[in-house]
């Protein structure tokens, strides 16, 4: 009714009215979209930054773990190789102690062979001959199975790491500081010096 009243009055057309109404109902259309673009926009600074601050913080936690767990497996394992390495020096220790013990008595069993050394006398002392022979190679070689080895020495250039010189001996018959003779048999426990060899060192003054 409003628009007919208003075509009567001025005359205008129905549709100049309509266009009117339409104008006023109707929000601008820039206003809309920037509005609804500004809203969105700050809702989402709003929520990114606490997030990207608490990723970095828990980042920063975990490669602190991280480190510190790997420093503690590896103090473990130092740990670990370290109390294996101090067990086996003591079983070697232990061991070496107890083979050196057991030195002298090979000592006399050779002196005994070297009193006798082809067994003269009666059949009664080639058997006992024969028989502290095999007890003294059954000794070496049991001392053998646990890395038990004598010292080389009478031919050897003199070593100070593994031959006592007993004695100096004048000679031209060998190279100085060869030994010539040897006094007490030495022995080594694998690399582990356990008796140095106690020998005569010739010293020939031409060489």
């Amino acid at each position: 009714m409003v628009n007919e009243f208003m075509a009567r009055r001025n005359g205008k057309s129905e549709v100049g009215t309509t266009d009117l109404d339409v104008e006023r109902e109707l929000p601008p259309s820039g206003d809309d979209s920037g509005g609804a673009g500004t809203i969105t926009t700050s809702a989402d600074r709003g929520t990114s930054l606490p997030l990207d601050s608490e990723l970095q913080k828990v980042t920063a936690e975990r490669d602190t773990l991280l480190d510190r767990l790997a420093r503690a497996q590896a103090e473990f394992d130092n740990a670990r190789k370290r109390s294996a390495r101090e067990q086996q020096e003591y079983r070697d220790y232990a061991q070496a102690d107890a083979i050196k013990a057991l030195l002298p008595i090979l000592d006399s069993f050779e002196r005994a062979l070297e009193a006798n050394p082809s067994g003269h006398g009666s059949s009664k002392n080639l058997d006992f001959r024969n028989g502290v022979d095999l007890i003294y190679k059954q000794l070496q070689d049991a001392l053998q199975k646990l890395g038990v080895q004598p010292i080389a020495a009478t031919g050897q250039s003199f070593d100070p790491h593994l031959h006592e010189a007993i004695e100096m001996v004048d000679t031209d018959e060998a190279e100085d500081q060869t030994v010539i003779g040897e006094l007490q048999r030495g022995y080594k426990l694998k690399e582990r010096l356990l008796r140095p060899a106690m020998v005569r060192v010739a010293r020939n003054s031409r060489h």
